[in-house]
C-alpha cells in the first residue's frame, strides 16, 4: 500500500499538487490546509497518503501530517456518505485541532456549517467518530523543503473569466471541486476578496475565506 511520497513539488494549486519522483509525476490531491503548507514548486516535499482504487479510478490524497490522514482515513471508513470529496471539503474547511474538538464536543452546529454538509451528516460524524479520536496538538510543519510559504498557482497567468485575475480564478475552481455551483463559487470569492481588505490575499486566503462564508 503507498502510505507516503516523496519528490519535488513541480505544480500545486489549493486542491491538487503534483510531486515528480523517480522521472514520474504523480497527482495528490489535498485539501486546503494541507496546501497552504506546501514549500515552494521546485522544493523537495514529502506526502502521507492514502491510494484509492475504483475501477474508473485510481486516486492519491495527501496530506501534511500523519494525523491529518488518519483521520481522512476515519472520515471516508466509517461515516456513511462521507467519500473522499466530502472528506477533503470537511479538512479544507476545518483544522484539524479544531475538527477534532468539533466531533468529540459534539458541535453539530459547526460540522454542518461545511459546505455539502448537513445535519443528518454532522450527527453521523460525531456519533461515528467520536469515540474514535482523541485531541491533538496543530498539524506540524511538512516534511522536507525550504520553509512553507504560498502555494504557487498552476494555472497561466491570464487572468479568469468574468473579471477574475488569478488568483481568484483559481480559487473559484477549487470551490467548484468542493461541490459549489460557478455562481456561487464566483459570489463567495468575490466577497472574500473584499472581506479582509487585502488585495494580495493568496488563492488558499481567499478559498479559506470563502469555505468560512
Amino acid at each position: 500500500m503507498l502510505v507516503s511520497i516523496q519528490g519535488t513539488l513541480v505544480s500545486a494549486t489549493p486542491l491538487l499538487a503534483i510531486i515528480e519522483t523517480h522521472g514520474l509525476g504523480y497527482e495528490v490531491h489535498v485539501p486546503v490546509t494541507t496546501a497552504e503548507k506546501l514549500p515552494r514548486l521546485g522544493s523537495p516535499v514529502k506526502l502521507h497518503t492514502v491510494a484509492i482504487y475504483r475501477e474508473d479510478a485510481q486516486s492519491l490524497y495527501g496530506f501534511a501530517t500523519l494525523e491529518e490522514r488518519d483521520l481522512f482515513k476515519l472520515l471516508i471508513e466509517h461515516v456513511s456518505g462521507v467519500g473522499p470529496k466530502v472528506a477533503l471539503t470537511i479538512m479544507s474547511r476545518l483544522a484539524l485541532p479544531v475538527l477534532r474538538s468539533a466531533i468529540v464536543s459534539g458541535d453539530v452546529g459547526l460540522l454542518s456549517k461545511c459546505p455539502g454538509i448537513g445535519k443528518k451528516t454532522a450527527e453521523r460524524l460525531v456519533v461515528e467518530l467520536k469515540d474514535k479520536i482523541g485531541l491533538v496538538g496543530g498539524p506540524a510543519a511538512i516534511d522536507g523543503g525550504a520553509a512553507p510559504t504560498p502555494v504557487a498557482s498552476a494555472a497561466s497567468a491570464t487572468p479568469g473569466a468574468a473579471g477574475l485575475d488569478t488568483r481568484m480564478h483559481d480559487a473559484v475552481l477549487a470551490l467548484t471541486a468542493l461541490g459549489y455551483k460557478v455562481p456561487d463559487a464566483e459570489k463567495a470569492v468575490r466577497r472574500a476578496a473584499g472581506a479582509g481588505g487585502n488585495a494580495a490575499a493568496t488563492t488558499e486566503e481567499l478559498v479559506k475565506r470563502a469555505l468560512a462564508g
